[in-house]
């Protein structure tokens, strides 16, 4: 698998950059794998391609302060990052893995995989809920993912130094909430790793043997997706 660590200048692009790694995936004609990385470097929420953002979102809050939102294009719910929080995206070939195509499979899959190589970090990582890693009851890391024809693209964080409070700030109450939760505010469910962001770096790329240097990104996609839908209110704010 190739490894793609890159953070580029904008909020939108990098929530573009993600789609467009799946798309590149489809279009190659063959099995086609990668592991991106990145951090943002300011805070901003993220919504599910299904979200309402008015029932998820302290919108009034994130304009006050300055915290762009964003509509990706997996489900799932709501999350505020930033600093502090690692975002990794994996596109991955339903050629190399059949299962995949079952939605708890690629859960299953995907997240035992990064909560086995995290534990050289933190003994005590697990898969929680649908789509969470935690440690113990305390969630630190929420993932998506979305399918395709031939690949899909599975998203996510992992809070190792994040300021916990945005959380709350930014963020309404779920509607959907796993059992493990037990009616938590965000303050009481959501904890750091604290792990340095270099090890959580270096635990994600040997989960998935990404030892080759992907140079070629698909720039051009990723700006029409900006254009097309990122920095557009009809697609960040859709109902």
């Amino acid at each position: 698998m190739r490894l793609l660590d890159l953070t580029l200048n904008s909020p939108a692009e990098n929530i573009a950059l993600d789609e467009a790694l799946l798309t590149a995936a489809e279009d190659a004609g063959r099995p086609w794998e990668v592991l991106r990385l990145w951090e943002p470097a300011t805070p901003m929420v993220v919504v599910g391609r299904a979200s309402q953002v008015d029932v998820e979102v302290r919108r009034d809050e994130c304009l006050r302060r300055g915290i762009p939102i964003f509509r990706r294009a997996s489900g799932g719910a709501a999350i505020v990052t930033g600093p502090g929080c690692l975002m990794y995206a994996v596109v991955l070939s339903y050629d190399h893995g059949p299962h995949l195509r079952m939605i708890e499979q690629a859960h299953q899959f995907v997240l035992e995989r990064i909560a086995a190589s995290l534990r050289a970090t933190h003994p005590h990582v697990v898969r929680r809920g649908t789509s969470d890693l935690a440690i113990g009851d305390c969630k630190i890391s929420g993932n998506s993912m979305r399918a395709g024809r031939t690949h899909m693209l599975y998203h996510g964080t992992l809070l190792y130094d994040f300021s916990l409070d945005l959380i709350e700030t930014c963020l309404k109450t779920p509607p959907r909430q796993p059992d493990y939760r037990e009616g938590r505010r965000h303050g009481d469910f959501v904890a750091n790793l604290n792990v340095p962001a270099a090890a959580l770096r270096a635990a994600l790329t040997a989960a998935w043997d990404a030892g080759e240097l992907l140079a070629d990104w698909p720039r051009a996609a990723t700006r029409r997706l900006v254009e097309e839908r990122y920095c557009r209110d009809d697609w960040n704010f859709r109902r």
